[in-house]
């Protein structure tokens, strides 16, 4: 998760498939541990394509990509640019797609997305930027998609065409259904495209219906092509296009025919490739511990039995005769992993007093710890972990919630408006501390693009503080361990977020040094739609990281809890927290004391549940899963992975 601090290796083409554990694999495929290392590559790449280009006296022509995807690309560009004198003056571009119909000062076109992103801080020549024009006639768009084709032809092609991937499998907007021969042309948006881009338009009812794509035979023409995913969300898709059969109901695999694409993965997007997911089926394996357990994980719910069940025939008709034949007996290795798996088990989150901890996750000493539980928004604190935050309580621990930031761009106006009306009736304008009159004239007048005044940000931003307020004092904790951190990058205004800074580094080293934790619980699910859980774990690294030194970190273990998105696989978790059915019941209803997130969550990445909804499912099928290993029956389960700082 950590940024390499120098990097030596360089992209380049292999031939798919080549060794035998990516034998599975149809596309070249490269893979990174985090999307900033890989975005570092990718933007080195082109930076060489463009000084080649220009040593030659040629012009370069890029096909780029929108989304969240290339952002780290563009700007690790634009600090080549400024930094290392990269010119982008013989640079022509041509971008891959764009909303219909939104105009291009749009805060949500693709025009404004470039242009925040990487026009604006490079010496590109205005004319050499094409971007598909959202606002075009419907009678006239065939020729003007005839001409925008054409314009790449006139310009030689596309020297490197930059692209991410949706769920459906769609690069560009060639969304299922599309042709190979396809050119660029005005397409409807499937479904699933309009929920995962609805956070960015406060709802899929705002989500255009439309847009204008390049199309796969136009893609498909460049002489180099680099795809970038990154995290859980993109790992079903990538296993799909890269390992099975060329469809048009998943456009992406039609690269397959391309002799010259990379596939840029970080570790979460190849999770589900076979030489990560099964790698005992492609290759022999060092055994560890972790691998062993997700193999037997894997193997009994294929053959439907419980670890203790497992026979030699079961290891050896599923590739595993290797581990077999190092432990000897199915019976002594389905002991040995049932075992492991047990001792993840524990009602003691904080440790067991006056026990055994051996077999435990957690230390028995010192009996009452001091616990910091971070959360990143107001909510993931109840929504990830409130069963554990119970018993804590309830344990005796000493335990402080510390909410890293505000959570004000997750309230709707509606929300707001409604709190800012109760507001002024009750106390009148004179008397606040927020002038209710001007929030409510802002929130009726307030245009499609404008970002909230202050005002209203600290309004909606004491929304979530009072919903935090009342959801862990329903918990039990008491008033005086509840903190605010609201970290800087955060406070923009808009969706995207400043990068983290060395302010935000030092509030949260602050708040550590203060309390001297025992345990540090944080939540390690970078899923989250605008990046925001990763910016705030980065954050607490760091900090963990100077603090080292300091003689109570020696006794200070960080726990990571998974969010509203992704559970830890079951090998992968150190301690599972079983619920009863009256703390699963409690759970809920702390979450549910977060009701500006309720009945419409402006977040929810592609899930359409609410949080309660998905989190209450997601305890009880880890606590289903134990079962059917064989474990002991549970209502629900909270699972976390240890993490050696």
């Amino acid at each position: 998760m950590k940024i390499a601090p120098e990097i030596k290796r360089d992209i380049s083409y292999e031939s798919a498939g080549k060794f035998e554990e990516t034998r599975f694999e149809k596309i070249h495929i490269e893979i990174f541990n985090t999307a900033s290392e890989a975005s570092i590559l990718v933007a080195q790449e082109i930076a060489q394509l463009i000084a080649s280009k220009r040593s030659q006296n040629k012009i370069c022509v890029l096909g780029l990509a929108t989304g969240s995807s290339p952002i780290k690309v563009y700007e690790e560009l634009v600090r080549m640019h400024r930094e290392e004198n990269l010119s982008f003056s013989n640079v022509v571009t041509f971008n891959l797609d764009e909303y219909y119909a939104l105009k291009k000062e749009n805060h949500h076109s693709y025009h404004y997305f470039m242009h925040e992103h990487l026009f604006n801080h490079i010496d590109i020549k205005p004319e050499n930027i094409n971007i598909p024009d959202g606002i075009v006639p419907i009678d006239a768009l065939k020729d003007y998609c005839i001409a925008y084709e054409n314009e790449i032809k006139n310009a030689g092609g596309l020297d490197f065409q930059l692209l991410g991937i949706g769920r459906t499998g769609h690069v560009g907007f060639n969304e299922p259904g599309s042709h190979i021969n396809s050119g660029t042309r005005i397409i409807t948006l499937d479904h699933i495209t309009k929920v995962d881009a609805s956070s960015d338009f406060n709802g899929i009812e705002n989500v255009p219906k439309r847009a204008i794509t390049m199309g796969v035979s136009t893609i498909l023409k460049s002489k180099r092509i680099v795809l970038m995913a990154w995290g859980q969300n993109k790992a079903d898709i990538i296993n799909r296009t890269t390992q099975g059969e060329i469809s048009s109901e998943i456009p992406a695999t039609f690269l397959q025919n391309h002799t010259n694409t990379t596939f840029v993965l970080d570790q979460s997007a190849a999770s589900e490739l076979t030489r990560f997911k099964t790698p005992w089926l492609v290759q022999d394996c060092n055994w560890t511990v972790e691998l062993k357990c997700k193999a037997i994980v894997w193997l009994c719910l294929k053959t439907n039995r419980s670890i203790l069940k497992l026979t030699d025939r079961d290891y050896n008709n599923n590739g595993m005769s290797d581990l077999l034949a190092l432990e000897g007996s199915a019976y002594d290795l389905n002991i040995t992993m049932f075992n492991v798996l047990q001792h993840t088990i524990t009602g003691w989150p904080g440790g067991k007093p006056n026990k055994d901890d051996s077999k435990r996750p957690e230390r028995a000493n010192p009996a009452i710890k001091r616990i910091i539980l971070f959360s990143p928004h107001p909510d993931d604190d109840v929504i990830s972990m409130g069963g554990t935050f119970s018993k804590l309580i309830k344990q005796g621990h000493d335990i402080h919630v510390v909410y890293q930031t505000s959570g004000n761009i997750a309230v709707t106006d509606e929300e707001a408006l409604k709190y800012a009306e109760v507001g002024k009736d009750f106390v009148g304008s004179d008397e606040s501390k927020i002038n209710f009159e001007s929030v409510i004239d802002f929130l009726n007048n307030k245009s499609e693009n404008q970002m909230d005044c202050l005002e209203v940000r600290r309004l909606k931003g004491l929304i979530r503080r009072r919903e935090s307020h009342a959801a862990v004092r329903y918990i039990g904790l008491k008033e005086s361990n509840i903190h605010f951190l609201d970290m800087p990058f955060y406070e923009t205004g808009l969706i995207k977020k400043n990068p983290i800074s060395i302010e935000d580094i030092a509030i949260v080293k602050a708040i550590i040094k203060k309390i001297k934790p025992h345990q540090v619980f944080a939540a390690g699910d970078l899923a989250d739609p605008h990046g925001t859980h990763e910016v705030c774990l980065n954050a607490i690294f760091a900090a963990m990281a100077a603090l080292k030194v300091q003689p109570f970190m020696n006794d200070c273990w960080l726990w990571l809890y998974r969010g509203a998105w992704h559970e830890w696989e079951i090998h992968e978790i150190d301690m599972a927290v079983p619920l009863s059915p009256e703390e699963v019941m409690l759970k809920r209803h702390a979450i549910l004391y977060h009701q500006s997130q309720k009945d419409r969550v402006m977040f929810q990445g592609n899930d359409s549940r609410e949080f309660w909804v998905r989190a209450e499912e997601r305890n009880k099928h880890t606590a289903k899963l134990y079962d059917d290993l064989g474990l002991a029956e549970y209502e629900a389960i909270e699972a976390f992975k240890r993490f050696d700082y």
